[in-house]
């Protein structure tokens, strides 16, 4: 499982012109699930997002997580997050997950965010969506659950 997290001020999504999900400051993660994931990669990233210390405490060091600061989550699914650019001028597919198991393992993962009491909001599964973000610092980092264990 992959995630792309950036700390920003506010995010939402759009689908269709409607905003679907929408978060003041906070974590805007984009999701990717792979061919191999399963419970165990959404139980490490669900920790991870909840517990990363990437905000500022009163010593402006990034002491905080999204947790302590009350912040909230938006969660955006995004099976491109698997695209392999190593051959060829397209992006290979191969070792995203198919739809239903993506769907479940994406869903999942929400529900641990929620679980541990963060505000989570979401935009929707296979739509074509708009992301519109404002970055605060900014802050982005790449995590990859096949790759911790």
């Amino acid at each position: 499982m992959r995630a792309v997290i950036q700390r920003v001020k506010e995010a939402r999504v759009e689908v269709k012109g409607r905003t679907v999900g929408a978060i003041g400051p906070g974590l805007l993660v984009f999701l990717g699930v792979g061919k191999e994931d399963d419970e165990k990669d959404c139980q490490f990233l669900a920790d991870k997002v909840a517990n990363l210390r990437i905000f500022s405490d009163d010593k402006g060091l990034m002491n905080r997580s999204v947790l302590e600061t009350g912040g909230a989550v938006l969660a955006v699914s995004q099976f491109t997050l698997w695209g392999d650019c190593r051959k060829g001028r397209r992006p290979s597919f191969i070792r995203a997950a198919q739809p239903v198991p993506a769907k479940a393992l994406y869903e999942h993962f929400v529900s641990l965010l929620r679980g541990k009491d963060l505000s989570v909001a979401t935009g929707i599964f296979q739509e074509m969506m708009e992301v519109h973000l404002i970055n605060d610092g900014p802050v982005t980092l790449l995590l990859d659950s096949q790759k911790i264990f």
